[in-house]
């Protein structure tokens, strides 16, 4: 059944891994086409209210030269500074004085011209006249603004007479007062104004286009452009004709990805179980030493995995398929028999000397892993004392569980280390809960010892830590005798490493211990025979 969801899941992984960059890669080209196409009727509503600016700009300005004067209207000297005025100015078509609802003279001369009813009086004074007939035969249109008895001609397209090169482009001034369309080239939507709100600036999507406002900070005049929705669909379709065909490739090369580590995974499930029936596991042993006296004390029991063909499958390889796979209990009980096989005789006529057992999070959430233990020290003859079992921090995410069989280990004698410190998750809160007895220090740290790296001001943190909480250390990993120097001026109990030994199998472990102790008895005698 197991092997059934997790093939369905590979299968949906990889389904969802081949859609995903394609669906991922439209979303994107959309979202580059809609930052584009905004850009876009952004300039082009900047370009409106700088031109609706500058005449804002050039009206105030002829007015104040008008009022400054003093002249009197229509004098010959006041049509002279009219005519100064429209020449200096670039949006301005004309500037006059009026009477009666007519200009009755200007800048440009001619008969009166008659303004009509005004559009809109805003709060600053000005009557807005949106549509002045011209005083040409064939003349468009014009626009005017008016303060007083003072006016100002400008053409009424002026504003909106911009250049865009996308079709169909939409151009528009609106009155902030009025919420109204002054003038417009193109479709524009009162309603868009909303978007605005308290703001300066907006752009949006709507159901039919893109849409830029602007509202001006220097008159109440408000720029609208936009463009069709089409030509967003346009650019976005471009766009994705160029990243779609990737994103499909880089789609296909994850799901066949998936798929070959499925394979992997589902077929090495499937070794270890063969592994396990062919009894192809086997333990080597790395030599725990006192730092003070180099003594050896212990070691610790690493499994190791000799498949049929006679390769060699590292731990870090098939441990984590094993924990995955819901296997890693089965190993444990398999390693538990071959240390006793290995090692017990020794243990039993050696008391002093233990063997570390790795347990997984799976064991020590099992309620059979102490029974397991309990029985390995029976068929071998072995004391409590003979071992430590360590334990790596994800074995205490369930804290509670953990609890429970650490208790049950320690009230069988049984002394436990807390394995890979600091590596993990949150550990103070963990060693402060739990009744601990060592506390290995990872080797991520000890390689750290005497370089610049800022994880190598941990290691004495953690010495310290340890020390305060009454837990004895074991620093794993040591390759130097400057290491091992660092460590032993700090008071770290016990070491191992390949400075005093690599993982070996049982029985040279056994000749090199008898080696050891024959020498230490020789230096003993020596000293003892001395004058």
């Amino acid at each position: 059944m197991r092997g059934r969801i997790g093939l369905a899941l590979t299968v949906l992984a990889a389904l969802a891994a081949l859609a995903a960059p394609p669906w991922l890669a439209l979303r994107e080209a959309r979202h580059q086409a809609y930052e584009a196409e905004s850009d876009q009727v952004q300039r082009y509503a900047l370009d409106v209210l700088r031109r609706m600016d500058g005449t804002t700009q050039q009206v105030n300005k002829a007015f104040r030269a008008l009022e400054q004067s003093r002249l009197a209207p229509c004098s010959p000297a006041s049509l002279d500074l009219m005519r100064q005025i429209d020449l200096g100015s670039s949006y301005l078509q004309a500037v006059g004085y009026v009477r009666d609802d007519a200009i009755v003279c200007s800048s440009m001369g001619g008969a009166p011209l008659a303004l009509g009813k005004g559009a809109f009086e805003s709060s600053t004074g000005f009557i807005f006249y949106p549509n002045v007939p011209g005083n040409l035969p064939g003349q468009p249109p014009l626009m005017a603004a008016r303060r007083g008895q003072l006016a100002a001609l400008v053409h009424r397209d002026l504003p909106i007479d911009a250049w865009t090169d996308t079709p169909g482009v939409s151009l528009g001034v609106l009155h902030g007062e009025e919420r109204r369309v002054w003038i417009a080239r193109g479709p524009i939507d009162p309603a868009w104004l909303a978007h605005l709100g308290q703001g300066d600036t907006v752009t949006f999507a709507d159901p039919g286009h893109v849409v830029s406002v602007l509202r001006s900070r220097q008159s109440q005049f408000i720029a609208v452009a936009a463009a069709p929705i089409a030509e967003l669909d346009r650019r976005s379709a471009d766009i994705a004709r160029r990243m779609v065909p990737a994103g499909a490739i880089g789609g296909l090369i994850v799901a066949l990805a998936i798929l070959l580590l499925a394979r992997r995974q589902l077929s090495m499930e499937g070794a270890l179980r063969n592994a396990l029936r062919r009894d192809e596991f086997f333990v080597c042993y790395q030599p725990i030493v006192r730092l003070q006296t180099g003594e050896w004390v212990g070691a610790e029991a690493l499994v190791r995995w000799r498949r049929a063909d006679g390769t060699l499958v590292g731990p870090d390889l098939f441990i984590p398929v094993a924990e995955q796979s819901k296997l890693v209990t089965r190993i444990t009980e398999r390693v538990l028999r071959l240390v006793a096989r290995d090692a017990g005789h020794f243990l039993s006529t050696h008391p002093a000397f233990h063997v570390a057992l790795n347990l997984a999070a799976e064991d020590i959430h099992s309620t059979d892993i102490v029974g397991h233990l309990r029985t390995m020290l029976a068929r071998c003859g072995a004391l409590p004392s003979n071992l430590i079992v360590e334990i790596t921090e994800r074995g205490f995410l369930d804290l509670e569980s953990a609890r429970d069989t650490i208790g049950a280990l320690r009230g069988n004698a049984i002394e436990v280390a807390i394995d890979d410190f600091g590596t993990g998750y949150p550990s103070l809160s963990y060693l402060e809960s739990l009744d601990l007895d060592f506390l290995k220090i990872d080797r991520s740290f000890i390689e750290a010892i005497g370089t610049d790296a800022p994880i190598s001001l941990v290691v004495g943190h953690i010495i310290a830590m340890a020390r305060s909480m009454g837990l004895r250390m074991i620093a794993e990993g040591i390759e130097s005798e400057a290491q091992a120097d660092f460590l032993r001026e700090r008071g770290v109990e016990y070491a191992q490493g390949f400075l005093f030994g690599r993982p070996m199998p049982f029985a040279e472990l056994m000749q090199r211990f008898k080696e050891r102790e024959h020498a230490a008895l020789v230096r003993m005698a020596g000293a003892g025979a001395g004058p």
